[in-house]
């Protein structure tokens, strides 16, 4: 029996992520990154550029006789969009079209009736808060969105 629905959810976040069209030239990484990267937009998955963790979750029983447990977690993911120079405005505008993407992903559909529920992994997930982060680094300008995939289990 499954202690936590956790790491497969996780899983399948980054499978329905890595397999949008509109994100094929976007680097999905599965938690922090672990090398020089050199793309300008990036999504992060079980990682934020803070002290957050990963994933927070809670169990509690489902019903009397403790033969479940309902799992509620967060995923907590960051989006970015870098660029070469100082223009903020199409860095902001881009990294909010890159979290839509990651929600409508999240969405039922015809074509992917299980996204909701992470192919199966979870009763549900969905996007459920985010911020908006801006700086010029000597880089150029980043726009960010720390944001969190919610998602409720039964175990």
């Amino acid at each position: 029996m499954a202690t936590s629905r956790v790491p497969a959810a996780v899983d399948q976040l980054l499978a329905i992520l890595r397999a949008a069209p509109a994100l094929a030239d976007v680097l999905v990484l599965d938690g922090p990154p672990w090398q020089n990267l050199t793309g300008t937009e990036r999504i992060y998955v079980g990682w934020q550029p803070s002290e957050s963790p990963a994933v927070s979750l809670t169990q509690d029983f489902n019903a009397a006789g403790a033969r479940t447990r309902d799992e509620e977690f967060t995923i907590n993911c960051y989006a970015e969009a870098w660029a070469g120079d100082t223009d903020m405005q199409p860095r902001r505008a881009r990294v909010f079209e890159l979290v839509a993407v990651v929600e409508d992903a999240l969405r039922a559909t015809e074509a992917a009736p299980e996204a909701p529920t992470l192919d199966g992994t979870v009763l549900w997930a969905h996007f459920t808060s985010g911020d908006l982060a801006q700086d010029q680094t000597t880089d150029g300008a980043r726009a960010g969105i720390p944001f969190a995939v919610s998602c409720r289990a039964r175990i």
